[in-house]
């Protein structure tokens, strides 16, 4: 039985918390179940006894970390109820007067993954299908989806960190991810101190039979979110194979078995039956190098999601087992619904720290992650250098999954590849691949400037995903490669009244809090020169319209369904009450709240992606495009116009798209024109970028 070493049982913490028992004990955390006095509620408290070999002198700069990354991270499972939820943070004076940090966090009672799997293999039960792994790891992908959005990697994912609330063989468990804890004060007090945790004589600050290649060794890349992809996708081959993902008695053994690039854990390899589709999809997340896996959990999972889909149309390959009783079927993409809905400070540099070991099995499972067997905790890493930009790995350009392409028919391949580098070409990440091809630009049943619809011809080509960020535009800008964005608005007959209103939607104004927000305020040549300094270039309007509507002439980039506050963020209630707020009278687009009175971050709305997986083309902000403005001038009949460029010249550029304050579904039909002066820099206008196929 655990001991109470810090001597807290019987006492109150901070004057409303009954400390009850011991449930959990490890390296550098106790955990305690104590009642809270006031709301008559069981919660769990878990107290850092780290700082016990700290000196004194340190120790009060520690104590106020704590604190400070505490309540931002509170804030953070605040956001989505799939995280473990923080209730309070402060600090207690133990007996002997040392001062420690504690957490109280909600009481959870059921069991995690790793119980769960152990428990159905000792009572013989087949793995699940996918459909209901996907059912388990869905709310854990929405999770991790939220965190990477706000910059902060979890980096110790592992089944003893997903907790299945509710009565044993429950159908319909809550999911809840642990372990978002406090890191900084955490590792430096470790440094301070000299305490790390060590496993075999090295220092170990992850979980090895659920570690990615960089967290064996640096030389394999920087740790982030593409991390926590990684174990997702060893976590998934598990549960769909009833074994885990990597092989190995020890931490040289699993370090091997996460490296080698020639035998990836993918659920084929062990042993489970999935369609080529999603064989690849997790391939792609299990990838050696950092570099070509998805960028984050929402475009891993948005990847698997489609490929489940396509293995239930097209019936590739059978379940290797029906459905358990608990396998739910959950096919949706991740619906960051609650994500970055609410503006909040990022956390400040939060770092990894080795957590506690588990005394033992118990009933009733502590949120916190202190009990998981063999853990070592790695939570929150924010993503931020000095200048505050969110730096890509290396090779990396933007946010971003490798594309899925087709392979040819007769390849004697699997259908789908994915990140293919043959003769093809394949596109930098943070952009995707659009095939070329035929369509008709343009539409005759739309306004004037649309008319008449006319084949043109595309060659294949590459085009971002999003649109630029102000992370990335400002790390441009801080090299001197770029100029810096406007802080306010420019445009002839600008009013007092108009710049007290959008002056301060300039995002860069706020590169924090807004890092993921689109770059505005820019001009058209700000916005050419970013491209060119990234080498690539903006994209033509015909380039543009095609990656946003492909080639079946679908009425907006998702099909034909009315825009909805899911689909992208354009006026809703949202954006009216913000006008009335600001004397400016907005009719709203949809009678719903997109939860965005103005600019989002990019990637927030990925039901409204078009068929080649390209965000935000409508809505958010209007995007230049490198043409001037003039009336189309279709060739004859049978001879599409290849690469159409636009006028030689002009007095305005072409904008497409629509932004966040669009008032009329018909601005953000892909076809739909509207051109600006070149030197206009506005709160409704970004960009993104385009180049040729390599």
């Amino acid at each position: 039985m655990t001991t109470d070493s810090l001597g807290l049982v019987g006492t109150t913490v901070a004057e409303k918390y009954a400390v009850e028992n011991v449930v959990g004990e490890g390296g550098f955390a106790i955990v305690y179940r104590a009642t809270h006095l006031l709301w008559k509620r069981p919660v769990a408290i878990k107290v850092f006894s780290v700082l016990d070999g700290v000196p004194a002198d340190m120790r009060t700069k520690l104590l106020d970390d704590f604190l400070r990354e505490g309540a931002l991270l509170g804030q953070l499972s605040e956001q989505t109820t799939a995280i473990v939820q923080a209730r309070d943070v402060g600090t207690l004076k133990l007996a002997g007067g040392t001062e420690v940090p504690f957490m109280v966090l909600e009481w959870l009672e059921g069991e995690t993954l790793e119980e769960l799997l152990a428990r159905e293999r000792s009572e013989g039960k087949p793995p699940r299908t996918l459909e209901g792994a996907m059912a388990i790891l869905g709310p854990v992908a929405d999770a991790l989806a939220v965190a990477h959005q706000r910059g902060i990697v979890h980096r110790d994912v592992k089944p003893g960190n997903i907790f299945l609330v509710g009565e044993r063989g429950t159908s319909h468990p809550t999911i809840k991810l642990l372990d978002f804890g406090i890191a900084k004060v955490v590792q430096d007090a470790q440094k301070m101190a000299g305490a790390f945790q060590k496993t075999s004589g090295v220092v170990t600050s992850f979980t090895p039979a659920y570690g990615a290649p960089e967290q064996f060794s640096r030389t394999y890349g920087a740790t982030g979110p593409w991390t926590d992809v990684f174990a997702l996708a060893l976590i998934l081959g598990e549960t769909l194979a009833g074994r885990p993902a990597l092989d190995g008695d020890d931490l040289s053994q699993l370090a091997y078995a996460s490296m080698d690039a020639k035998t990836r854990p993918t659920p084929r390899t062990l042993g489970a039956n999935v369609s080529d589709a999603v064989e690849a999809a997790t391939a792609h997340a299990l990838a050696v190098k950092t570099d070509e896996r998805p960028e984050n959990a929402r475009e891993f999972w948005n990847e698997l999601t489609a490929a489940a889909k396509q293995a239930r149309v097209s019936r590739v390959s059978a379940p290797a087992v029906e459905a358990t009783a608990n396998a739910a079927t959950v096919l949706a993409p991740v619906e960051i619904v609650s994500a970055a809905k609410t503006d909040v400070d990022p956390p400040k540099a939060i770092e990894p720290f080795a957590d506690a070991k588990s005394t033992g099995k118990l009933p009733l499972f502590v949120a916190g992650g202190v009990l998981a067997v063999g853990a070592v905790v790695l939570v929150a890493v924010k993503l931020s250098s000095g200048n505050g930009h969110v730096p890509a790995r290396p090779g990396r350009a933007s946010p971003s999954a490798a594309p899925i392409t087709t392979a040819p028919s007769g390849s004697g391949s699997n259908a789908i590849a994915v990140g293919d580098a043959t003769e093809r070409g394949r596109c930098p990440q943070g952009m995707q691949r659009i095939p070329g091809g035929q369509f008709f630009l343009g539409n005759d049943d739309g306004e004037p400037k649309e008319k008449p619809a006319h084949a043109v011809v595309l060659t294949p080509y590459c085009i971002d995903k999003f649109e630029v960020s102000v992370d990335k535009y400002q790390a441009c800008s801080n090299d001197g490669k770029c100029k810096r964005a406007s802080t306010t608005n420019e445009w002839d007959g600008i009013t007092a009244k108009e710049r007290e209103a959008y002056d301060p939607l300039c995002n860069i104004r706020q590169p924090a809090t807004h890092a993921m927000h689109p770059i505005n305020c820019v001009s058209w040549e700000m916005a050419a020169i970013y491209c060119q300094a990234n080498g690539k270039r903006l994209p033509t309007e015909a380039e543009w319209e095609f990656a946003a509507r492909g080639p079946d002439g679908r009425k907006y980039p998702w099909g034909d369904e009315a825009p909805t506050g899911g689909h992208l963020n354009a006026c809703g209630t949202e954006c009216v009450a913000w006008g009335k707020e600001h004397g400016i009278t907005f009719t709203p687009m949809y009678p719903l709240n997109d939860h965005f009175p103005n600019t989002s971050p990019v990637g927030t709305f990925p039901a409204g992606a078009s068929r080649f997986g390209v965000e935000d083309v409508v809505g958010n902000v209007w995007e230049w495009v490198s043409d001037w403005y003039g009336p189309y001038k279709p060739g004859k009949i049978g001879e599409p116009e290849k690469d159409p460029a636009g006028p030689a010249d002009g007095t305005q550029k072409v904008i497409r798209g629509g932004a966040w304050n669009s008032e009329n579904p018909n601005w953000l039909r892909p076809s739909f024109r509207y051109s600006d002066t070149p030197t206009k820099e506005s709160f409704g206008i970004g960009f993104r970028c385009a180049k040729p196929l390599p």
